[in-house]
């Protein structure tokens, strides 16, 4: 049986007893599908939200309207913001949050297709990663859901400065 990054997830959560809870936007879901996937990640999944148009991430996440403006959707400031609204919604320890152009449509000069960013946001601080990815629309968000993932990891492994 292969070891998936989301069983050496639930490994470390449970064993930190901490709890994680999502905000996507170009994954659509599949972090917490695969958060989901393992058996007892309720112990320290409360929930996610998927957060597609600026609406949504305003409504249910906080984002502000001028942050969307000034930087857009696929931005470090809109992730950040997502992810402290994703951990204020529940209460939980860590918010990890993803928004990106997963294509084939939508990229820009300035934001090609691919671009991704990731926010992660605790109690001892927050963090931005950018990825570029440059596959098809479904292996961006595969990608994406994988980096979010590993970005969690990190983080629990005190990977990030």
């Amino acid at each position: 049986m292969k070891i998936t990054l989301e069983d050496i997830l639930h490994q470390a959560m449970c064993a930190r007893r901490l709890t994680l809870a999502a905000a996507e936007s170009c994954t659509g879901g599949q972090v917490s599908d695969r958060i989901t996937n393992v058996s007892g990640s309720s112990d320290y999944f409360p929930g996610g939200v998927v957060a597609y148009a600026y609406a949504a991430k305003v409504n249910l996440l906080g984002v502000s309207w001028d942050t969307l403006n000034l930087h857009g959707a696929v931005s470090a400031e809109t992730v950040l913001e997502m992810a402290h609204g994703v951990r204020k919604i529940f209460n939980a320890d860590i918010g990890i949050s993803v928004s990106g152009i997963a294509g084939p449509l939508g990229g820009l000069p300035e934001k090609p297709v691919g671009t991704t960013w990731f926010g992660l946001a605790t109690d001892k601080g927050e963090w931005t990663r950018l990825f570029v990815w440059d596959g098809d629309r479904v292996q961006n968000k595969q990608r994406s859901a994988e980096a979010a993932l590993q970005f969690v990891l990190d983080y629990l492994e005190g990977k990030l400065a």
